[in-house]
């Protein structure tokens, strides 16, 4: 079964997230983490191809591949001008809801990539919404909870402010 939670947990759940819910429901059988089997560990970007036309129907922006035409950059500084001077590379972003996607797999929890998704997001223009996809376990580790757990001590402690509105972890 998916599992997903949504932060500030003080916050309901925005109703238009609720459709990047049902994209990784429907998926859900080809992407089930949940018994951990080898066979089915699949890359982020092999999620990712998955998910993608779903994505692109509710008008987000989708990396497609590894060249630079082909990845999607949310500013984070601009220069002068008005060039932008410095942006991060997402798996997606709905420029218009202000969300920006994450795709993660085996790195999700062993990396620390996650926190590395927060901090970004944190810091790019007019993003307020970050949602991050990771397995629910890998090689045994149970990386949603792991997660999960994180932010509710990011959360609960209250000592690190995110300018974020709000996080969807999504467990597939």
């Amino acid at each position: 079964m998916l599992d997903w939670s949504y932060y500030p947990k003080t916050d309901p759940l925005p109703d238009f997230l609720n459709d990047p819910i049902k994209i990784f429901e429907n998926n859900f059988p080809i992407l089930d983490s949940s018994k951990d089997n080898a066979k089915n560990v699949r890359s982020s970007d092999d999620v990712l191809k998955l998910v993608t036309r779903e994505f692109q129907d509710l008008d987000y922006e989708i990396e497609t591949g590894k060249k630079r035409h082909e990845k999607v950059r949310v500013p984070v500084l601009y220069s002068h001008r008005g060039l932008v001077s410095q942006a991060f590379e997402v798996d997606g972003w709905h420029k218009g809801k202000k969300i920006v996607l994450e795709v993660e797999s085996g790195r999700a929890v062993v990396n620390h990539q996650f926190l590395k998704d927060i901090f970004e997001a944190s810091v790019m223009v007019d993003v307020d919404f970050l949602i991050i996809a990771v397995r629910q376990i890998y090689r045994g580790t149970k990386d949603y909870k792991k997660i999960t757990d994180w932010l509710d001590t990011l959360f609960i402690t209250n000592r690190i402010k995110l300018s974020l509105k709000g996080i969807l972890l999504i467990g597939y």
